[in-house]
């Protein structure tokens, strides 16, 4: 019985964290962006662009990002050609969300939990400019597998960093560890 109820208490903490930080999120994205005459993107989906094409101007490539006019998303060119673009959900915000929702439901001390949380976010905003500068490069280079590249190798970088984060959090900062 124990075991059932510790089940359906992290299920209501996971679910109650996942959607108050997501409606918050929803509002921000409401007062952020604009869809009329002129599109603009929230400034962490800008930000996140801007420093992929640092990122990428570190590494020596000739990077630029500009706001799409034509849709909601921010084109990143290499050499000068549009090769990718970063939207709403490449900014990283909804995984880190889902990140934070999994270690509140599984309690830590609270200051294990905001500082794994301050640190395993930033952690999953850092991998998602490098996948997203790598991504950039694979599809100038290697335009035909934009499918694979895009759906399962560049998404299993993050979830995998995410999961990743959740098995160091379960195990050593947790209550649960032994």
């Amino acid at each position: 019985m124990k075991k059932q109820k510790n089940i359906v208490l992290f299920l209501v903490k996971f679910f109650a964290t996942y959607f108050i930080l997501f409606a918050l999120y929803s509002l921000y994205l409401q007062k952020t962006q604009q869809k009329e005459d002129v599109f603009v993107c929230s400034p962490i989906t800008t930000t996140v662009a801007e420093q992929t094409e640092s990122v990428l101007a570190f590494f020596g490539y000739d990077a630029a990002h500009m706001q799409h006019e034509d849709e909601m998303s921010v084109k990143l060119l290499l050499n000068g050609q549009y090769t990718a673009r970063v939207i709403e959900g490449c900014n990283s915000l909804s995984i880190i969300i889902l990140f934070l929702s999994f270690i509140i439901a599984f309690p830590g001390s609270l200051k294990s939990t905001i500082l794994f949380g301050t640190v395993g976010g930033l952690f999953i905003y850092g991998i998602n400019i490098l996948r997203i500068a790598f991504l950039t490069v694979m599809l100038q280079k290697y335009p035909a597998q934009q499918e694979f590249l895009h759906n399962l190798v560049f998404p299993a970088i993050i979830y995998g960093a995410t999961f990743l984060l959740w098995v160091l959090w379960v195990h050593k900062f947790s209550n649960y560890k032994k």
